[in-house]
């Protein structure tokens, strides 16, 4: 069977060699240790992860940049750093590309630009949308700023892979310190705070109408929906359609023909059953998060999945060539 997975990170040790050491260490949560345990495995496209993909019998992965990026540095500078990027993935890709695809790294903080790299990366070197991580700046997407970057991928038919991102400093002081060891920080991210983090943003898109304004856009989330599945049914109930006409569909329908969700490092039966139950077969797409994930783990669950066999295949790779229009 053939299998496909979305959000596969890589991070290019001389592209991160450009952001200057001062903007590196004003961020909110030093990562440096854990992404430097991983450095190796996030900085190698066609090697151990090619052999690791062969053992587990996946087909393609789709990569994505993680970890510092052009949304730390100014317009001018952040624009040049993530076509630089995104070259440099490409001549990646093109080494193997019927196993690899790319989605674009975007320079957020000039939206305009932006939204030209999406078009570049799309039509020039047949990316098959962009993943953004979490915040810009201290804003989400439904600000207006970002209204360019969201029009161009309607426009392109392409989808906006929502992905989490460090949390605002406010917010860790406010969150997340104060507890012993470690705790605050893996609470703040991977433990709780990402996921929170992206279904805020999420809902931030429907209630404030910008999914109503792009209605063709399509949103992609990883983590089996960021929590939004069990969270549905309760959104519904409190919001409901706006009564001054904001958003014109309750947030259930909205989630349903906007947004996609994938497995990435939810490997446990409930939290799929729940997605099924809410999101439907058709929005859900198998992802590993590797390399911060196994492949193995990964493939050790799709194998478990009660499921009949034309319904593991849309998840396992159906759901994902629709979408990304994968040949």
């Amino acid at each position: 069977m053939r299998i496909i997975t979305l959000e596969e990170h890589v991070t290019f040790p001389e592209m991160v060699r450009l952001i200057p050491e001062k903007i590196l260490a004003n961020q909110s949560v030093d990562q440096s240790a854990k992404l430097g345990k991983l450095a190796p495995k996030l900085a190698d496209v066609n090697g151990e992860r090619l052999a690791s993909m062969d053992e587990t019998g996946i087909s393609l992965q789709v990569l994505s940049v993680a970890g510092a990026g052009a949304d730390l540095l100014d317009p001018e500078n952040g624009t040049a750093f993530a076509r630089q990027y995104n070259d440099t993935l490409a001549q990646k890709v093109a080494v193997n590309p019927d196993r690899f695809a790319a989605f674009a790294h975007l320079p957020m903080t000039a939206p305009e630009e932006a939204a030209e790299e999406l078009e570049r990366t799309v039509k020039t070197l047949n990316f098959k949308g962009a993943l953004i991580n979490g915040m810009t700046q201290g804003r989400f997407l439904d600000h207006p700023i970002f209204a360019p970057v969201l029009e161009r991928a309607e426009k392109l038919d392409v989808p906006v892979y929502l992905h989490p991102g460090l949390p605002p400093k406010a917010v860790v002081a406010a969150y997340y310190s104060g507890l012993p060891n470690d705790g605050g920080t893996a609470l703040s991210v991977a433990g709780w705070g990402w996921h929170s983090e992206t279904a805020i943003h999420v809902l931030r898109l429907i209630i404030s109408g910008t999914l109503d304004r792009y209605p063709k856009l399509k949103i992609i989330i990883g983590h089996m929906g960021e929590m939004l599945p069990v969270m549905m049914a309760r959104c519904d109930e409190r919001f409901g359609v706006n009564d001054a006409g904001i958003n014109k569909r309750i947030i259930s329908q909205t989630l349903k023909e906007q947004v996609y969700i994938t497995t990435s490092g939810i490997f446990t039966l409930p939290p799929l059953m729940a997605a099924l139950e809410t999101f439907g077969i058709d929005n859900i797409l198998f992802s590993v998060d590797y390399p911060f994930s196994k492949n193995e783990d990964g493939l050790r669950f799709l194998k478990s999945i009660p499921l009949p066999e034309d319904q593991i295949e849309k998840i396992a790779h159906l759901n994902a060539e629709k979408l990304l229009k994968l040949d």
